[in-house]
């Protein structure tokens, strides 16, 4: 009878041992399973920071170019605006001038200081200042 237990209790560790080897290799492909699994999500993870590095670089390019687009066009205002200025002194000079000019011949003539005729100075002192599109430069 006592070998009869022992068979038993020796059958029955040798269960519980293979029971145990059974638990450690689901255990041993679960947790290789779960590494698999954790490793792909991270290559997931990775790819999509890369796609989001090219459309983040793609977009800066974009917005460089549009940069330097409008900073040239910037430059070209500020190189007109120069130049308008510029024609604005220059034309200002010329109508303060013509201004001046006029009157000058609006003043009353002396007919015997400036012209010995009286029908001379009448002459002159009516007559427009005409001005030709050759006079105003840009």
């Amino acid at each position: 009878m006592a070998s009869c237990s022992v068979t038993t209790t020796s059958s029955g560790g040798s269960d519980l041992v293979e029971e145990m080897n059974q638990r450690k290799r689901r255990r041993m492909i679960s947790n290789r399973e779960s590494a698999r699994r954790s490793r792909m999500r991270k290559q997931k993870h990775l790819n999509d920071l890369m796609t989001q590095l090219s459309q983040l670089r793609s977009e800066n390019d974009r917005v460089m170019a549009s940069i330097n687009m409008t900073t040239q066009h910037c430059m070209n205002v500020e190189a007109e605006n120069l130049v308008l200025a510029a024609q604005v002194t220059e034309l200002s000079h010329r109508l303060r001038s013509l201004n001046e000019i006029i009157a000058f011949m609006k003043q009353p003539v002396d007919a015997g200081s400036w012209f010995p005729d009286d029908s001379l100075s009448y002459l002159y002192a009516c007559q427009p200042i005409l001005a030709s599109n050759d006079m105003i430069m840009y």
